[in-house]
């Protein structure tokens, strides 16, 4: 007799995820949705009084925690997903990275409210300049670190 169903017991193959440029293009809109929701965040904490030395510190690294964190949870469910795994390793890596770029952020942001000229975008533009310096090192490390998709081991 010739079986016509497929053997439930066979590997079914696992569908391919969508690629560095695909990862890179989610990675894009979710990160600039954030950066909304960041510069937003920052904004409005800067509009409420926290526009002075050491407030606007603390409002980047609000803003900065508001975005990254949105940004992690959507990049972990649509950008990363094939490397997505539960357990300590991944939210320990998470933590470490979002640690060392929080501080890259705040630190950048503080540079370029020092260094560049008085006007009106002073503060976004400084606000842009650290985001993009913070985004470049998420995404190297989130694709490569935090979310690398480990080789199937063969039994």
């Amino acid at each position: 007799m010739v079986a016509t169903e497929p053997q439930s017991d066979q590997a079914q193959p696992v569908p391919a995820g969508p690629g560095l440029l695909g990862q890179l293009i989610r990675f894009g809109v979710i990160g600039g949705f954030c950066a909304l929701f960041d510069l937003g965040t920052y904004s409005l904490l800067r509009a409420v009084g926290m526009d002075a030395v050491p407030w606007v510190d603390v409002a980047r690294a609000i803003s900065f925690v508001v975005g990254t964190t949105t940004a992690f949870f959507l990049n972990r469910r649509f950008t990363f997903a094939d490397g997505r795994r539960d357990g300590n390793a991944q939210v320990g890596s998470f933590v470490l990275l979002y640690a060392v770029t929080f501080f890259v952020a705040v630190g950048v942001n503080q540079l370029m409210l020092h260094v560049l000229p008085e006007s009106g975008w002073k503060a976004t533009l400084a606000w842009v300049v650290s985001q993009a310096t913070a985004t470049v090192i998420n995404f190297v490390m989130l694709k490569w670190v935090v979310f690398r998709v480990r080789p199937v081991k063969e039994n």
